[in-house]
């Protein structure tokens, strides 16, 4: 998992969700032409005013060969599929996948998958039926969707011609909402203070979790899951409504 700069450019598509997504759904199986999305919108979601408690979740982590979608890959995928009463850990999923830029030196020492890992992998198109129907009518829960959202929409948008765009949880921003509420103020930033990490592993410490290795998309998968749950045990209740949550 990597955590974009400020400067890092965005996939527009995948950071302007339709506000309707039930609707979206169903105009987007009507008018996508490749069969896997649109057996995916056909599946539909589900509705903004399910509880927690209801709601099926997937946790997905992708490492990639760096940080901007619209010219870096995918090399690894991680889901992990839960709800509220336990992690579905039967279903997990892990995937080494060949991109189609060349692996970045300082994304390899980050995520440790190098150019012999990726010479006999598949293609992304190969895993993207089982990807897709892992994630089907499930709520993508992930920790900073500008990652996982916008990758896989631009990875779709070269290979088909067709992006995805579809609701998540974000752990990261579920964070950001207590610990970067309120900017620094003027005496902590002449005192030295930092800005809370939001962090995966610093935002799991938080809520005493156990520290994983990181930047192993399974692992990741399985540490935002976790955090989620921990997220809604501490700050949210089983009958908030998804709403609440998703973007």
């Amino acid at each position: 998992m990597f955590y974009l700069g400020s400067s890092t450019q965005k996939s527009r598509a995948a950071e302007e969700p339709s506000p309707d997504w039930s609707t979206f759904y169903t105009q987007q199986a009507n008018s996508v032409q490749d069969e896997r999305l649109k057996a995916f919108y056909s599946a539909g979601v589900i509705e903004p005013s399910t509880p927690l408690s209801e709601v099926p979740f997937v946790a997905l982590d992708f490492e990639t060969t760096g940080f901007d979608p619209k010219r870096d890959g995918i090399v690894s995928i991680g889901l992990v599929p839960f709800d509220l009463r336990r992690i579905h850990c039967a279903g997990a999923k892990h995937w080494i996948v060949r991109p189609r830029t060349p692996l970045d030196k300082d994304s390899v020492v980050i995520h440790g998958i190098t150019h012999s890992d990726i010479q006999s992998a598949p293609d992304l198109m190969r895993v993207l039926e089982y990807l897709l129907k892992a994630l089907e009518g499930r709520i993508v829960v992930v920790h900073y969707r500008n990652i996982e959202r916008a990758f896989l929409h631009a990875a779709l948008e070269k290979r088909l011609h067709e992006g995805i765009l579809f609701p998540v949880v974000d752990t990261m921003e579920l964070e950001a909402r207590v610990h970067r509420a309120r900017p620094l103020g003027f005496w902590q930033k002449i005192r030295g203070a930092e800005p809370e990490s939001i962090r995966l592993v610093d935002s799991r410490s938080r809520y005493n979790l156990p520290y994983y290795n990181q930047h192993h998309a399974l692992t990741d998968a399985l540490a935002t899951a976790e955090l989620l749950m921990a997220q809604i045990a501490y700050r949210f209740s089983p009958q908030t409504p998804i709403s609440e949550l998703w973007k």
